[in-house]
């Protein structure tokens, strides 16, 4: 059984992490989600819905791939050193690591991407990537793929990020089933960034 940790913290963005579980959710994969979390109480997202937590950061770290969603309060949850050093110690052994929006950053200050290419939300860039400078920040991106890594813009690309993680490990067509089973139009063109040129990045 493959197993994903799917990591919440207060305020998380709610399709930054439902949207990506609907399409890894897919049984086909038979991928377990597990919920990861501080602590066991209830987590609100940033609309209020609270979700139920089946693991928390000291029970393991042995998972075979990693989401971490963003949301406003991403970089709040990124001063927590336990936090870091778990999200360390997970990607150190998962074979596939995925951040959405401002979980990017999140990951990008845990030092995993140093030197490697990524991206983010493009409304907040300016703002976010001095946080973790020594990432290649990609300004023009639906998301990006390095290595195990694969990092995505604001909110929605990440189901589209979420995609082509499913692609590189189980094959294009079969991701592709699993956008269609979904009635999701998957735009599979990772340099495809309009929000890039709306927010004066390019």
């Amino acid at each position: 059984m493959t197993t994903l940790a799917a990591l919440v913290f207060p305020g998380f963005q709610t399709l930054d992490f439902f949207g990506p579980m609907e399409m890894l959710g897919d049984p086909a994969y038979g991928i377990e989600i597990v919920t990861v979390a501080q602590n066991r109480d209830l987590v609100p997202s940033r609309h209020g819905q609270r979700i139920a937590v089946d693991a928390t950061l000291a029970d393991t770290t042995d998972y075979d791939l990693l989401l971490i969603p963003g949301g406003d309060t991403a970089l709040t949850a990124a001063k927590d050193p336990e936090l870091l050093q778990w999200v360390r110690d997970v990607s150190a052994h998962a074979d596939r690591v995925m951040a959405v929006c401002t979980g990017t950053i999140l990951l990008g200050m845990t030092g995993l991407l140093d030197g490697r290419r990524a991206t983010t939300n493009k409304l907040d860039f300016l703002e976010t990537v001095p946080l973790a400078p020594k990432v290649n920040w990609v300004r023009q991106a639906r998301w990006v793929e390095d290595g195990k890594f694969f990092t995505s813009s604001g909110v929605s690309a990440g189901i589209d990020m979420a995609l082509a993680a499913l692609a590189s490990l189980y094959g294009h067509d079969k991701a592709a089933k699993t956008a269609y089973g979904c009635e999701y139009n998957w735009n599979t063109d990772a340099d495809a960034d309009p929000f890039a040129k709306l927010a004066g990045l390019v």
